[in-house]
């Protein structure tokens, strides 16, 4: 069976300059220390983009929305502008700005095109430097009217923080529906924040566990299709699957390597051990990395490939081990009270999430790679399943609550959760890299 997808078109960016009369002084510009152990969210203003319909502001309002859910920043009301932005080329009136504490401004307009595309444009102002710090236009169609506002959305974000942003991304998961002893399971993808929701099988086989590749947009999922788990790869843009195997006892579909090129798996062999294995795509050929008489399963290789984080109860009880990409120095990292699972590598490499069970309770949390400095940044009853945003910043799982699990994201704070609005229920997500 084949999905057909829209492929994605490119969108153009082009750098506007500084307006002349916004002088730089000999101040720092405003930004945002997010290793900060508390960050207090920025003060910022977006603006309606001007536009001769409600497009604007519809993409200004999707601005603000991803900014807001961030955690860094603080939308003020727009209720308290003093000044009416005529013209969004113009350096702003900086004191009235000041006046209500709106340390960055954001102006933009959205316009049509001869040829039918849409063209956007913002401009990111410091107001207390009576600065522009940034400002770029993009030209896309109309299908990419809300990934203008997610590019747009990073260009702030990163130029304020230093660090890429993560709202031009899409998330794969598990749409759940139907009675709870019934359930429907259907793959489908959406925006980072809930929208554009599309399916990509069509409910009549259960999938589960999808795993976005990190460097392009294509996903292993595991499909029961034929009775038995058979994982499959799948390219969103073209929609062409193909078969990577079929693995009887696996239970969690593999996850991509760094370049893409091999997928990492735990399989039960004919000795009754579960243990890991790599799969070169290419040629199909696995290479075993463990050979243990325990459980050993949920790999995830560290960004650089040189590593691999997994779960094994060797010890007794399932703990979170680290070893070498070709399976040497086998070494356990985590020591506290509870059963771990599900280890991600964080794409910034200083960082391991995983799912902690312990007093009655799962627990989401993030370890340094050596296992110290264990941190929960959420509690709750059946969650699991973390999946990091390409900056390393937040992460996203799935809790089951009111009768099926829904999609959570938390940053690395532990102050900052969101709920993933779906139409049904949902589970198992898998974070894409930025798109292109």
């Amino acid at each position: 069976m084949k999905f057909i997808l829209k492929p994605l078109l490119m969108v153009a960016t082009i750098a506007l300059g500084s307006i002349a009369g916004a002088v730089m002084p000999a101040w720092a510009l405003v930004e945002i220390n997010v290793n900060k152990g508390n960050v207090e969210p920025l003060p910022i203003a977006i603006t309606d983009f001007q536009s001769g319909d409600g497009l604007g502001a519809q993409i200004s309002g999707i601005v603000t929305a991803d900014l807001k859910r961030s955690g860094l920043f603080a939308p003020i009301d727009k209720s308290a502008f003093i000044e009416k932005i005529a013209n969004p080329d113009a350096a702003p009136r900086f004191d009235d700005w000041k006046v209500i504490n709106a340390q960055a401004l954001v102006t933009g307009s959205v316009s049509k095109e001869a040829d039918g595309r849409i063209r956007a444009q913002y401009r990111l102002w410091d107001t207390f430097a009576g600065q522009q710090m940034s400002g770029e236009q993009f030209f896309a169609n109309d299908a990419n009217q809300r990934r203008v506002a997610h590019i747009i959305a990073d260009a702030i974000y990163e130029r304020l923080t230093g660090e890429k942003g993560y709202f031009d991304t899409r998330v794969v998961f598990i749409d759940e529906s139907g009675a709870k002893n019934a359930r429907k399971k259907r793959l489908a993808i959406m925006d980072q924040d809930g929208a554009n929701v599309r399916y990509l099988s069509d409910g009549r086989a259960i999938v589960l566990t999808p795993r976005f590749s990190p460097n392009r947009q294509e996903i292993t999922y595991m499909s029961y299709e034929s009775g038995q788990p058979r994982v499959y790869l799948l390219q969103i843009e073209t929609g062409q699957r193909e078969l990577v195997g079929n693995f009887p006892g696996m239970t969690f579909a593999p996850r991509f390597s760094p370049d893409g090129q091999k997928v990492i798996m735990s399989l039960l062999r004919d000795d009754g051990n579960s243990n890991i294995f790599a799969m070169d795509l290419r040629s199909r050929s696995t290479t075993r990395l463990t050979n243990s008489t325990a459980i050993d399963t949920s790999p995830s290789y560290s960004p650089d490939g040189s590593k691999v984080v997994f779960t094994s109860d060797r010890g007794g009880r399932a703990q979170i081990y680290v070893m070498g990409a070709d399976g040497s120095g086998q070494t356990r990292i985590s020591f506290g009270d509870g059963v771990y699972s599900t280890p991600v590598w964080s794409p910034r490499g200083d960082l391991i999430a995983f799912t902690k069970q312990t007093g009655g309770e799962f627990q989401i949390g993030v370890m340094k790679t050596d296992g110290s400095g264990e941190r929960i940044l959420s509690s709750g009853f059946q969650q699991e399943g973390p999946t990091w945003a390409p900056n390393g910043r937040v992460l996203m799982f799935f809790r089951d609550s009111a009768g099926g699990p829904k999609l959570v994201s938390v940053d690395l704070t532990g102050r900052n959760e969101q709920s993933i609005p779906t139409a049904n229920f949902a589970s198992d997500p898998a974070w894409s890299p930025l798109l292109e």
